[in-house]
């Protein structure tokens, strides 16, 4: 299935949502690229910088409108917010971007009620929850990013260690993306073999050093969103990727697996939340969480995660 008339409203023309609208014009994947932004120059300044690339980039038609041109979407990506500052507490940041979303997405559902909703803004397992419970809209058919960009930092940070490709790793972070995420080791692999077993068998590790190693490669995972705020003061290369990703997934409608933040009702032990779990994607969005066994030490960590985001959601007060 080809580009033609897929259209893709971007919410949001800073650095993420921006970063976003650029790979997908290189990317051939839509016809239409809409971008929204209260700051309606920031907005036209984007849409004019990318339709400048059309003698070198498939054809696609970019502009910048209000949100009532969201109509006839096929995908929305919310990107709005402000972003995390350094010593910016989570739950502040979730204090602000709530009150943003919840003025702005019961008037974009209605607009395009039978897009997917793809939400990146942060706190995204927060700002995926109230987004399905301010619109009404089906829980299928709005996708948090979740631990996806997770998932892949810790790809990245176990094939650096391994000295294998990253394509040669499967791992998956589960939780919120954040703090309280976990990762379930019994499911990482490295060229198909569990990662414990390719540490020991191929690398030569001792028993005593493999947990130590893996509470390593877990911790730089955990700070490495961190670090590249510290330095440039912001994110937006990895997520654009990430988000691209389950755009792929969405328009291939292939079945791709993808730890993303999706409404839950017992899986995992988590009730009435979002948070990153593999799910099965397909062309109307979520088509099934799958539900993957875990190792007793990973479920008992996975249950103390789910608690913790439990607590955040009761003392934001945003459930019914």
């Amino acid at each position: 299935m080809k580009g033609e008339g897929r259209k893709i409203s971007i919410l949001g023309a800073g650095n993420v949502g921006a970063t976003i609208a650029y790979t997908l014009t290189l990317s051939g994947l839509c016809s239409e690229i809409l971008l929204v932004d209260i700051n309606k120059e920031k907005a036209e300044g984007e849409a004019l910088d990318l339709v400048q690339c059309a003698a070198a980039v498939p054809s696609v038609t970019i502009r910048s409108g209000e949100y009532e041109d969201v109509k006839g979407s096929d995908v929305i990506i919310v990107t709005f917010g402000v972003g995390r500052k350094p010593g910016q507490s989570r739950l502040d940041l979730a204090k602000i971007n709530l009150g943003i979303l919840k003025s702005v997405m019961p008037t974009v559902a209605k607009i395009a009620p039978d897009a997917v909703y793809v939400v990146v803004s942060n706190p995204v397992d927060v700002l995926t929850y109230e987004t399905i419970k301010c619109t009404g809209l089906p829980a299928s058919k709005v996708i948090g990013t979740g631990t996806l960009l997770d998932s892949n930092r810790l790809t990245q940070e176990v094939a650096a260690y391994c000295g294998v490709d990253a394509h040669d790793v499967n791992s998956y972070v589960l939780g919120e993306h954040g703090d309280a995420c976990m990762t379930p080791w019994s499911l990482c692999t490295v060229a198909g073999l569990p990662v414990k077993d390719y540490c020991r068998k191929v690398m030569k590790i001792g028993e005593e050093e493999i947990a130590s190693v893996l509470d390593n490669i877990y911790l730089g995972m955990l700070k490495s969103g961190a670090k590249v705020i510290a330095a440039k003061g912001a994110t937006f290369y990895a997520i654009a990727a990430a988000t691209m990703k389950l755009l792929k997934a969405i328009f291939s409608n292939s079945g791709a697996v993808l730890p993303l933040s999706t409404l839950l009702s017992g899986e995992y032990g988590a009730n009435d939340l979002c948070m990153g779990v593999p799910v099965l994607v397909g062309g109307s969005g979520v088509k099934k969480v799958i539900t993957l066994p875990l190792s007793d030490e990973d479920e008992k960590l996975l249950k103390e995660k789910v608690a913790s985001l439990d607590a955040t959601y009761n003392s934001l007060g945003i459930r019914e």
